[in-house]
């Protein structure tokens, strides 16, 4: 049945005979029979037009309120006066029956669906309990529930109108100024705007519907989405990173504890040791004094002992008062008992100058053996961080003649005319090495063999290389120097004299950007030449050479920069 003929049919009922007709009419009963054309919800006092169509009296009496001609929203027929409007009485009791059937079935149903909570959209239909909307609609502007979306479902001119998930504040959806749908997107201003808009406020800007808006703007949020996700995965690399760094430098620190503590432990017992077998050396002869000294006293003990009996006789017998007795026992008195000579019998103490010193030099000999093990080791360990370098042409002094393999540098009387650029040295015979090294560690070494002059170490890129170079830490420069053959020195600035036990003839250099250290190795005796601690280098390191002035041939040896042997 067509939605004109259902209306007919409604009118065509007498009051007479509704309790008959409605029942009869309660199998047919729907939701889009009482539905009011124009504001599209279940009548509110229905009325009827002559020309058969029901309204609600308020909507058809504000439609021709705002309208010059009476025509009929349904059939368009046309009225030439204002129709009187007569209330349909028995779609009134139909409509007050099916609201009051509606509400039982919603109060029983009410369990089933969703009542809207804080936070939730409610249907704008509901009366009394709101529920859970289901969708909203851009065209009405409302908010339906499960029930009241039916419409939207099933009737054709519904239909067309565009839902989406249920959202608050649909009058945002309006122009404010127009009280026109936002139905296009100004791409000059980045806003939403109605169609009046667009030949009003801005008629010369350039406009694209909502949903081509919307995919642009859409797109460009994936790849917003797609750039922050890159940047979530290096940040989340990053972290990974860092963990697997603070793992490493745990495992590292761990590492160096227990072989502090091994190596620390070991003289710790070579030191008790040699504690042990001092204390033991002197209570040895303590002991061998003591024991010669007890058999001597024994000895004198004896005699005492005998010495006295005799005495005590001869006490006893000189006090005899008889002439005869005396005599005659006088020749029977015992001789003497054999005593021993003791004038030159003694226990001297014993001697026991330079126990200690002995002592002490034979755990100084252990000690430099353990030492020079840990010293083998942690060469080992730096050697590790071996690079390859080669020395830079363009750094050299025009006096410095470099290999073709640029691992050797010499000095020459006679320069050459090379172009003073920024990175050439002046002044000073130096060069530096062509790779830089601005984190991590990295080790090289350099055979110096031959040589009465020499300077070696690191050189920050932007250190001073015009005029004379005063080598220090604060102009940039991490250095050991040889002069005159014997005169060894770190240039710490005031420069520090060090005393070594050979002469290097192989010096390793080694440096720890995130420890802020350059170290320098005898590579033969493993020793230590010197270490610059607590470094702040803020730039890239460049390594650093100098051979000095030949010195008349004296000093024309060559520095050689050698491959790193890790057999030592």
């Amino acid at each position: 049945m067509s939605e004109e003929n259902s209306s007919e049919f409604i009118c065509s009922f007498s009051t007479s005979d509704s309790n008959t007709d409605m029942s009869a009419a309660r199998s047919l009963r729907s939701e889009d029979q009482f539905l009011c054309s124009i504001c599209l919800d279940v009548f509110t006092d229905p009325v009827t037009t002559s020309c058969g169509h029901n309204f609600c009296k308020h909507c058809i009496t504000q439609h021709w309120d705002h309208n010059d001609t009476f025509q009929c929203p349904m059939c368009k027929k046309v009225f030439e006066t204002r129709p009187e409007l007569n209330i349909n009485r028995l779609l009134c009791e139909m409509v007050a029956e099916f609201r009051h059937e509606a509400q039982q079935k919603t109060s029983s149903g009410s369990s089933e669906q969703q009542v809207a909570k804080p936070g939730e959209v409610p249907c704008d239909i509901c009366t009394g309990t709101k529920l859970k909307a289901l969708k909203s609609c851009l065209v009405c502007l409302l908010s339906y529930c499960d029930s009241h979306l039916e419409p939207h479902l099933t009737m054709s001119r519904l239909k067309r109108h565009q839902l989406i998930h249920p959202v608050d504040n649909l009058d945002d959806r309006m122009c404010r100024k127009h009280d026109k749908p936002l139905e296009l997107f100004c791409k000059t201003d980045q806003t939403c705007v109605c169609m009046l808009c667009s030949v009003l406020d801005h008629k010369t800007h350039e406009f694209v519907p909502l949903k081509e808006g919307y995919e642009g703007k859409k797109a460009e949020l994936e790849k917003t989405e797609d750039e922050i996700q890159q940047m979530i995965q290096k940040r989340q690399l990053k972290i990974e990173e860092m963990k697997e760094s603070v793992k490493m430098s745990k495992d590292a620190a761990d590492r160096e504890k227990a072989e502090g503590v091994q190596v620390f432990t070991a003289l710790k017992e070579s030191v008790e040791r040699g504690l042990d077998q001092l204390i033991k050396e002197i209570e040895d002869k303590q002991k061998t004094t003591e024991k010669e000294a007890e058999g001597f006293i024994k000895d004198l003990e004896q005699e005492v002992f005998q010495l006295m009996k005799r005495s005590s006789e001869v006490k006893q017998l000189s006090r005899s008062e008889d002439h005869l007795h005396l005599l005659q026992s006088f020749s029977s008195l015992k001789a003497a008992p054999p005593t021993k000579d003791w004038t030159e019998v003694s226990v001297p103490p014993p001697s026991y100058e330079g126990t200690v010193v002995r002592a002490v030099t034979q755990l100084e000999e252990t000690l430099s053996k353990d030492v020079k093990k840990l010293l083998e080791a942690e060469l080992k360990r730096v050697q590790q961080y071996a690079v390859d370098v080669t020395l830079d042409p363009d750094t050299a002094h025009p006096a410095l003649i470099l290999s073709d393999d640029g691992k050797q540098v010499t000095h020459s009387d006679m320069k050459k005319e090379l172009p003073d650029n920024p990175e050439r040295f002046s002044e000073c015979a130096c060069v530096l090495g062509k790779k830089s090294f601005s984190s991590g560690r990295f080790y090289f070494q350099v055979q110096i063999k031959g040589k009465t002059d020499w300077d070696l170490g690191v050189a920050r890129a932007l250190s001073n290389r015009k005029g004379i170079i005063i080598a220090s830490p604060q102009d940039g420069y991490w250095t050991v120097c040889l002069r005159n053959g014997n005169e060894y020195k770190a240039l710490a600035g005031p420069p520090v004299r060090l005393s070594l036990v050979s002469h290097p003839e192989k010096v390793g250099v080694f440096v720890d950007h995130e420890e802020g250290l350059v170290s320098f190795h005898d590579v033969d005796t493993t020793a230590l030449i010197y270490s610059f601690t607590g470094c702040s280098f803020n730039d890239k390191l460049y390594p650093f050479f100098s051979p000095c002035n030949n010195r008349g041939g004296k000093n024309s040896a060559h520095l050689i920069i050698c491959p790193v042997n890790q057999t030592v």
